[in-house]
């Protein structure tokens, strides 16, 4: 099997397990995400990752929610935020468990045939990387979709808001792929 088949099929268990988290807690809740501007979302993804490298700085947690549960609200959220900028904040809050569901599985197979390109191009450089360096890109990636966001959408030269949102899922999985795959 070459790597990136092992890739694939790694970044299709992740996949399993956040989609199964984002279905149970829509079950729970509905989608009451929807009433979040994306502004809103970007906001509690970057809650997220900073938990993942106060935890990281200081060597100690004192809520044992462990840094997992972070990463798979990162890609859950971010997955909420491409839906956001699809649908905006309109009339229709709440989803139907089935739309949310396609609406999911739109966005996280594109979010994954666009690792599989770059996966492709790079030669999985992320397998080298530090964990606590694929929380710093997302970090980064937080801080340059809060600038857009600030400029109303506008961009002179860069990505827009879904691509940051996009390679946030990719890294946030890497690190998944990392964390379940080297401790096992």
């Amino acid at each position: 099997m070459s790597l990136n088949q092992n890739t694939e099929k790694e970044f299709e268990h992740i996949i399993s397990i956040c989609r199964d988290i984002f279905l149970a807690k829509t079950k729970d809740y509905g989608t009451a995400w929807r009433i979040l501007r994306t502004t809103s979302i970007t906001d509690q993804i970057y809650i997220k990752a900073q938990r993942i490298r106060s935890i990281d700085d200081k060597g100690v947690q004192k809520v044992e929610e462990g840094v997992k549960p972070e990463y798979i609200g990162i890609v859950n959220y971010s997955v909420m935020a491409l839906i956001q900028l699809e649908l905006g904040t309109g009339d229709r809050l709440e989803l139907d468990a089935g739309d949310a569901e396609r609406f999911y599985n739109t966005y996280i197979y594109a979010a994954r045939d666009l690792m599989l390109n770059k996966n492709h191009d790079y030669g999985e450089a992320w397998r080298n990387m530090r964990i606590s360096s694929l929380n710093d890109i997302i970090l980064m990636k937080l801080l340059r979709i809060k600038q857009i966001e600030d400029n109303k959408g506008r961009t002179f030269i860069s990505e827009g808001l879904d691509a940051n949102y996009y390679d946030i899922i990719n890294y946030a999985i890497f690190a998944l792929i990392r964390l379940e795959y080297e401790s096992s």
